[in-house]
């Protein structure tokens, strides 16, 4: 399958990458800086550079390939949610996405999918009960940065192109993510929950991810919004718990919510 991947260098991306690649299928990498990308140009395997922002060259990759992957954005949890970084959070997404709906538009031989992520934020703040993907958007600065992020896709209706809105959760595996910045204050004993520790933890391993990635690439029917997590989802407090035994820690030290 011919596919074409933007927002490569994350930590879903990179593994990502590898995986479609170790099963044949012929990926071009849309990245900012691809001399600095870790892979090799190949019959496989191309990279074109893309500022996230307009159409570029790179768009001749767009027209005949069978599915398009958007994962670009500012990561969420990098800095505090000042005015100026909420922007940027903003726009990444929004003009990441415009541009690569505009090349599909453009496209004469249109991709069957566009698999676009987003969050589980969409939602805000769910104090009980299960939360399907018929659930009506939250409040709040996530639930509507992901709902504008969501909306960009819409000018694909009625194209041929079959929209996947992916809906992920806290992506959790050692070696990056959420998760190693959750390890360093239980290392020197300090860690504990965000802010209250009552709000709910909807989590998932970045390998189902990927399972989840292959299947909306096989299965045609599937489209719309896709909840990315685990089915059992905790508190804050009690994945923090969670975490603390399995490092033999405590988890005594609340952290204040400074988004």
């Amino acid at each position: 399958m011919k596919i074409v991947l933007a927002g490569v260098t994350g930590f879903i991306g990179k593994k990502l990458v590898d995986q479609l690649a170790a099963k044949g299928h012929a990926l071009t990498l849309l990245t900012r800086d691809p001399a600095r990308s870790p892979w090799n140009t190949s019959a496989q395997l191309r990279i074109f550079q893309w500022d996230g922002n307009r159409v570029g060259n790179w768009a001749a990759a767009v027209d005949g390939a069978e599915a398009v992957i958007n994962l670009a954005g500012e990561p969420i949890a990098a800095k505090r949610w000042t005015a100026a970084q909420k922007e940027r959070l903003l726009k990444s997404r929004i003009q990441g996405t415009g541009a690569l709906v505009k090349a599909i538009q453009g496209a004469k031989v249109k991709p069957r999918l566009l698999l676009n992520a987003s969050a589980v934020g969409f939602y805000g703040a769910v104090e009980t009960g299960d939360v399907t993907e018929e659930a009506a958007k939250g409040n709040g600065f996530l639930a509507d940065l992901c709902d504008a992020w969501e909306r960009e896709t819409n000018a694909l209706k009625g194209t041929g192109t079959r929209v996947v809105l992916l809906r992920i959760g806290v992506v959790l595996e050692r070696g990056g993510g959420a998760l190693a910045k959750m390890e360093f204050p239980f290392r020197i004993f300090a860690g504990g929950p965000l802010g209250s520790g009552a709000q709910w933890f909807p989590w998932i391993h970045r390998d189902d991810i990927l399972g989840i990635v292959e299947f909306a690439l096989s299965h045609e029917k599937l489209s719309g919004p896709v909840n990315a997590a685990a089915p059992n989802p905790l508190t804050m407090s009690d994945f923090c718990k969670s975490l603390g035994r399995a490092m033999h820690r405590p988890s005594w030290a609340p952290v204040p919510d400074l988004s």
